[in-house]
C-alpha cells in the first residue's frame, strides 16, 4: 500500500489537538527517551513552530516506529533488505505524519503543516498546496511563507513556489527572507521579469539592514539569469 492511503487511514483516527503535550504510551519507548520526549512535547506545546524540537522529536518517533515494526528473522531481513528498509521508512513517515498532524491542530502552528505537505506532495499535490497556503496565512512574520517556498523549490515546484509567494507575500510586513525566497523561486521558474519586480518591492521592507545584506546577491543572480548563466541557491 502506498503512503497516501495509509496516511488517509491514519487521518480518520486523528487525535485532538489537546493531546499535543501528552506522550503516547508505547511498549517500545526506552526509559531514557521518556523525559526527553516529554520535554520536547512541552516545548512544542509552547511553540509548535520550534523546528529543532520538532526534528528531535521526529528522530525519537522514527526510531520507535522502526523498533515496533515487523521483527523479521535477521537472515530473511538481510535477503530482502531493500523492501525491509522501505517498510521501515514508510512506518517512520506515518509516525511523523501523526506527530505533525497533532501539532497542526494548534492555530499558531505553521511548521507542522509544511512537514505534512512535504510528506504528501508526491501523492496529493493539491492537498499539500492547501497546507502550505494555510501555513503562510497562519504566520504574520513571513517565516512560514519562506519555509513553504523553500520546500516547493527543493521538491522541484518552482512555478508553484512563485505563485504561492505572489499570493501571500507582504513586503512591508514580512521578513526579508520571505522576499528573497520568492525572488529565487521566480528565477528558478525562469521568470526574470517578475524577479526584478519583486526585488524592487523588497526595498519596501522595514529591515533595511537585511535588505542590504541580500540585495547584491539577488541582483547578481538576476543578472546571471538574464545572461543565460543561471544561478539559484
Amino acid at each position: 500500500m502506498s503512503l497516501l492511503p495509509k496516511l488517509r487511514q491514519l487521518m480518520r483516527k486523528t487525535t485532538s489537538a489537546s493531546t499535543v503535550g501528552t506522550r503516547r504510551p508505547t511498549k517500545a519507548a526506552r526509559p531514557g527517551d521518556r523525559p526527553h520526549e516529554d520535554a520536547l512535547r512541552a516545548m512544542l506545546t509552547d511553540d509548535p513552530n520550534n523546528e529543532r524540537a520538532f526534528r528531535a522529536l521526529v528522530e525519537i518517533v522514527r526510531q520507535r516506529a522502526a523498533s515496533t515494526g515487523h521483527h523479521e528473522d535477521p537472515l530473511a531481513a538481510e535477503q530482502a533488505d531493500q523492501s525491509y528498509q522501505e517498510e521501515r521508512r514508510r512506518q517512520g513517515d506515518l509516525a511523523v505524519w501523526a506527530l505533525a498532524e497533532e501539532l497542526a491542530g494548534n492555530a499558531r502552528a505553521w511548521y507542522p503543516l509544511i512537514e505534512l505537505a512535504r510528506l504528501s506532495i508526491d501523492e496529493d499535490f493539491e492537498g499539500a498546496m492547501r497546507r502550505l497556503a494555510t501555513a503562510a496565512e497562519r504566520d504574520s512574520s513571513g517565516e512560514g511563507l519562506a519555509a513553504a517556498i523553500v520546500m516547493l523549490r527543493e521538491t522541484g515546484h518552482a512555478t508553484e513556489a512563485s505563485g504561492l509567494g505572489v499570493g501571500h507575500w507582504r513586503p512591508r510586513e514580512h521578513s526579508v527572507e520571505a522576499g528573497r525566497q520568492l525572488i529565487l523561486a521566480a528565477l528558478d521558474a525562469g521568470r526574470v521579469g517578475e524577479a526584478k519586480h519583486h526585488l524592487e518591492s523588497l526595498m519596501l521592507a522595514e529591515d533595511q539592514e537585511a535588505v542590504d545584506r541580500v540585495s547584491e546577491e539577488l541582483r547578481t543572480k538576476i543578472a546571471m539569469s538574464e545572461s543565460g548563466v543561471g544561478g539559484g541557491a
